[in-house]
């Protein structure tokens, strides 16, 4: 008896925890809920805290409530001009209407950031769309994500159920048939710049070697010119002093100007002179010079 006791009871409180388990549940300060009974959507914002339900009736739906991410892939936009750029971005954003939220997506949380990546790119595409590449790049790059943010808040709430916080554009780049192409087109334009430079530089430099050679042929008749200038001063000088002596000692002179006669004959050893004993080469040699 006591036995049946025993079992009875541990099936009553077995079968009462399950009651308590399937009756009583709980949503967190960070989670949103909703109801349903029978897959109908009943209660369409649950509140954090402790609530009650009506077991294997109605079945609780528990969400994240915390502002998420959603990473879009990489995608290519066409700007104002036509020029193609592959802009990478992504999104922070939370559940703000539950209700909305669960029946837009069936409460799956991929489904809401395919539905927002895709609100995003065409986002993206009118905003790049209406504007030059260099105000894409850097002269409207903030104002760019503003715009898109207010915008996708516009319609997000309402269809989607959720708010987005903010979107940032990570990387924008040109597309690599593009980039290859504008890299080409940098080095070919860098390299004539760098053409027309040496061009000037070579003529430039033709001037100034020009101009030395120019300079060398004037320094080298000025120098030509002083120097015959100063040669001729001296030769008069020495023709002034040697008309001087003559005029004061004629034999003296022309005994000196004989031994400077002597001096070049005899200075190399094969000289051979055939000369008249009397003439006056030899009057020096023979006679000496007289006293006066």
């Amino acid at each position: 008896m006591k036995m049946k006791y025993y079992f009875f009871s541990v099936g009553f409180i077995f079968v009462l925890a399950v009651l308590v388990g399937n009756t009583l549940f709980v949503i967190k300060e960070t989670e949103r809920g909703v109801m349903l009974r029978f897959g109908q959507l009943v209660n369409a914002d649950i509140e954090p805290g402790l609530h009650v339900k009506i077991p294997w009736v109605n079945t609780v739906r528990k969400f994240d409530a915390r502002i998420q991410t959603e990473d879009a892939t990489p995608e290519r936009f066409l700007t104002l001009e036509q020029k193609a750029l592959e802009v990478d971005s992504y999104a922070k954003w939370r559940i703000v209407n539950v209700g909305q939220f669960y029946v837009s997506t069936r409460g799956n949380v991929s489904t809401a950031g395919s539905l927002l990546a895709q609100r995003i790119n065409d986002g993206l595409r009118d905003q790049i769309g209406a504007r030059t590449l260099i105000e894409v790049v850097a002269g409207e790059r903030d104002q760019l994500m503003l715009d898109l943010t207010a915008e996708l808040n516009e319609t997000t709430a309402s269809d989607i159920g959720i708010e987005v916080i903010d979107v940032r554009v990570k990387r924008i780049d040109l597309p690599d048939d593009v980039r290859s192409s504008v890299y080409d087109r940098m080095i070919t334009e860098r390299n004539r710049e760098a053409q027309e430079i040496r061009s000037r530089g070579d003529e430039l430099a033709i001037g100034i070697r020009a101009d030395a050679d120019r300079q060398v042929v004037i320094y080298e008749a000025e120098a030509y010119r002083d120097a015959e200038r100063i040669r001729g001063d001296g030769d008069a000088q020495a023709t002034a002093i040697y008309a001087d002596a003559f005029n004061k000692d004629q034999e003296f002179y022309a005994f000196t100007r004989s031994l400077n006669a002597y001096r070049e004959t005899f200075s190399s050893k094969s000289d051979v002179l055939l000369l008249d004993p009397d003439s006056d080469y030899f009057k020096y040699l023979k006679d000496g010079i007289s006293p006066q």
